[in-house]
Parts: structure tokens; C-alpha cells; sequence
């Protein structure tokens, strides 16, 4: 098994503790992994992302030019990395922050789903939209488990962090499911 993902969007997003807690789980889970931040000088409101790399095996490089994945939580995410997709790959996109319609690739599945909206209505909390699109992404994709994704926040969030741990796993598990936010996951055609 090989994977690797870019999620990106702005920053105050969460873009890097999404990318650090799939990280953690797969560590969980006994895979190799790698995890690569890049941000700009600003905190909020600057591009920030980051390529997760999990692995059976050890990986060789934590850099891609074609990716399995991308979680975009932005349009200028979207326009940057969709690209890079490899044909038969995954796009999680954030609606509320990207239009559907400017995904231009028809060979990878898409999972277009209001994150933002369903974090603030569902969760009580409209910053747990980067938990959403990565429950949604784990459920799909199987690269780990809701189960682990929860014991690696647990993890990771501690001292006075520790108080959103049930927050993130409510969001995690309304991304796990998913389909009931989307009219319909559109397939690799062909």
C-alpha cells in the first residue's frame, strides 16, 4: 500500500494539524510515513499545505509530481494542486470556501461536500471543517481508520488542547459519513 496526499487551503484553516493527525494515525496503524508542511509568512490567511506520504513499506521520497489525493479546503488549493492528481485519484473539496464547477478533471473521484457548513451546523463549531473533509477522506479512501484517526487526537491534543478532542471526533465521524451531505460521489468516468 502506497498513498500520498497534499491538503491544502489557508491558513487558520488547521491545514497542518489535519495533516500531522493522518499522519499519526497511520503511524498508529505501524506505517511508514512521512509529512512535509509548506506555509507562507502569514499566519492567517496565507496558502498553507502539506504532503502526507503512508506506506507498507519505507518510502523512498516524501515528495510526488502525480498524487493519489488532495483535501482542498480553498479555491486557490484547488487551482494549485488538481492538477497533480493522478488519473483514478481523489479530490475531498470544501465547498464552502471552492465552487464544484472549477474542478476541471473528470478522471478522478470527487467528493464535493460543504464542510464548513456541516462543521458549524452538525459540530457547533465552524473551524472543525478540516476534521469533516478528513473523515470524509478516511471513510473513502480506507488509508486508516475513523478509530485510529480519533486515537491519534487523543494523541496529539493534550494540555490545554485536550478539551477538543471530543469536538474533533464528532467532526471526524460527520465526515465518515459523508454521503448523506452529498447528493452524489462522482466517479472516475470511463
Amino acid at each position: 500500500m502506497y498513498y500520498d496526499i497534499i491538503l491544502s487551503g489557508f491558513g487558520g484553516q488547521g491545514i497542518l494539524l489535519t495533516g500531522d493527525l493522518l499522519a499519526s494515525a497511520a503511524m498508529l496503524e505501524d506505517k511508514h510515513v512521512t509529512w512535509m508542511p509548506s506555509y507562507g509568512v502569514e499566519m492567517r490567511g496565507g496558502a498553507a499545505s502539506c504532503t502526507v506520504v503512508v506506506s507498507s513499506t519505507r518510502i523512498g521520497s516524501p515528495i510526488s509530481e502525480k498524487i493519489q489525493g488532495l483535501i482542498s479546503m480553498s479555491k486557490p488549493s484547488l487551482l494549485k494542486y488538481q492538477g497533480r492528481i493522478r488519473s483514478g485519484g481523489l479530490l475531498v473539496l470544501n465547498t464552502s470556501f471552492a465552487d464544484p464547477d472549477l474542478v476541471e478533471r473528470e478522471d478522478i473521484t470527487k467528493i464535493c461536500l460543504p464542510a464548513s457548513e456541516i462543521a458549524y451546523q452538525e459540530v457547533g463549531e465552524y473551524k472543525m471543517a478540516n476534521m469533516v473533509v478528513l473523515g470524509a477522506f478516511a471513510a473513502h479512501s480506507g488509508v486508516v481508520s475513523l478509530e485510529k484517526l480519533e486515537e491519534a487526537a487523543e494523541v496529539l491534543l493534550t494540555g490545554r488542547k485536550k478539551k477538543l478532542v471530543p469536538v474533533v471526533k464528532k467532526a471526524l465521524n460527520c465526515g465518515g459519513s459523508y454521503k448523506k451531505y452529498v447528493r452524489a460521489v462522482q466517479p472516475v468516468k470511463g
